[in-house]
């Protein structure tokens, strides 16, 4: 949001009287003001000679409060700035801004721009950001740094304070396009003679008031300015910080993997039918030991079951102390085909976790069932027959990764919270572009 900075002739004087009404206007350009605008009177005079003149007169009615008063002096980045010149613009729908105008006698000019509470400290370009394009839409690029086009508009001056190094004038107008790269913004004005860029950085409005030791507080923020910083965007910083202590989970889990035992302590093979169930069919294993420290005992039943299912109960069971582990397995597996091609559904084994069993000798207490009416009929007993061969695997000290994946999921939820309410900010920052991520009028839009 810069002016256009005309090289102007030094003029010596500091302090004149207006011509109008015959007030002191001090001089604190260092002789580079064109224009002064007399804060009395408001009436704009030209000071590029000495016999200063009139140009012009703004009405008592435009008048604005200054936050920062003209004269008042502060440091930016540990370098010296004098408030010298204020000015209002605005656009056709509304919207306006304040401009103040710095000076410093080795830097020149700068501008501090206030929206809304929303401050940018304004640096005028010499190089001319080069045009590029994102997408279609319009973009410039600045020192490696890609800015993305936010708006266009045309800017009219509406109220003026104060000297400027150019010929200032109420309902001065320029087309004002601004592209961003959060806290940074890229500005061009256009007119029929030339453009200018600036180039703006976002500064809190607490930075201003402590930099010029203003009283007070300065006004909240209202609403997500166009360059305003994601306070949810750290950069890679969640992200980061998930997968690295999820690589460090993984290298947790390959340790457990690499020092645990994984042995076989038990393995057999079985059949079983439904004319067992008339009778009691459960049993016993023989005993097998579980050596060495107390660690997680993993079972797997294997069937061959096809379009058919099995339940299981077990115990697994201390032949010392009578301690038991009651669990129970179900099998389903079946398969076709239909007009959508080929299908299937379940798996023909099924695998149970017991965490932390002690060592000591054991022995497995197994009651299989199936559903009779499932199976072939006899036709000579006109009775239902379903059977199955299975086989159990019983592994001692098995690592169990369960904890790996919770621990992965809940890292998960910092980065994607921190992702999500950052979507949401830039969504709502965009809403207030040339191009909404949401169509206005739509469910959600604005």
């Amino acid at each position: 949001m810069s002016s256009p900075l005309v090289a102007p002739p030094v003029v010596k004087t500091q302090a004149i009287s207006c011509p109008n009404c015959g007030g002191p206007v001090e001089l604190r350009g260092f002789g580079h003001a064109l224009t002064v605008v007399c804060q009395q009177c408001l009436s704009i005079l030209d000071t590029s000679t000495p016999e200063v003149s009139i140009l012009g007169q703004i009405q008592e009615a435009q008048r604005r409060t200054l936050l920062i008063e003209l004269g008042t002096r502060g440091k930016i980045a540990g370098v010296p700035w004098q408030v010298i010149g204020f000015q209002t613009r605005g656009t056709s729908d509304g919207d306006s801004w304040d401009e103040y105008l710095l000076f410093n006698p080795y830097k020149g000019f700068r501008y501090l721009t206030e929206y809304q509470g929303h401050w940018n400290f304004v640096t005028p370009l010499n190089p001319t950001p080069a045009r590029v394009a994102i997408g279609g839409r319009p973009a410039v690029s600045l020192d490696g740094v890609v800015f993305r086009h936010f708006s266009g508009a045309e800017a009219t001056t509406s109220f003026v304070l104060g000297e400027f190094p150019w010929r200032v004038k109420v309902g001065e107008k320029v087309v004002a396009d601004d592209f961003i790269h959060p806290p940074s913004i890229l500005s061009s004005e256009t007119t029929k003679d030339e453009v200018t860029w600036s180039r703006g950085e976002y500064t809190p409005g607490a930075e201003i008031w402590k930099a010029f030791a203003l009283p007070g507080k300065p006004p909240s923020p209202r609403g997500i300015y166009l360059n305003q910083p994601s306070p949810h965007a750290k950069g890679s910083g969640p992200w980061g910080t998930f997968f690295l202590m999820l690589l460090l989970l993984v290298g947790l889990a390959i340790f457990f993997a690499t020092f645990s035992g994984n042995r076989v302590v038990f393995q057999h093979t079985y059949s079983f039918s439904t004319l067992d169930q008339k009778n009691d069919p459960a049993f016993v294993t023989p005993i097998f030991n579980l050596e060495g420290r107390t660690a997680g005992v993993e079972l797997t039943v294997h069937t061959g079951l096809a379009n058919n299912w099995a339940y299981f109960d077990f115990a697994l069971i201390n032949d010392d102390t009578g301690t038991a582990y009651d669990f129970g397995r179900e099998v389903s597996y079946y398969y076709g085909t239909d007009s959508d091609g080929a299908w299937s559904e379940g798996s023909n084994e099924s695998t149970a976790y017991i965490p932390a069993v002690p060592p000591g000798r054991y022995y497995l207490r197994v009651e299989p069932e199936m559903d009779a009416t499932a199976g072939r009929l006899n036709l000579k007993t006109s009775t239902h027959v379903n059977s199955m061969n299975y086989s159990i695997t019983l592994r001692h000290d098995v690592p169990n990764y369960s904890w790996f994946w919770l621990a992965a999921f809940l890292l998960l939820i910092p980065p994607v919270f921190l992702s999500i309410r950052s979507r949401s900010f830039e969504v709502k920052r965009w809403m207030q572009s040339d191009y909404p991520p949401i169509t206005r009028g739509s469910n959600g839009g604005d």
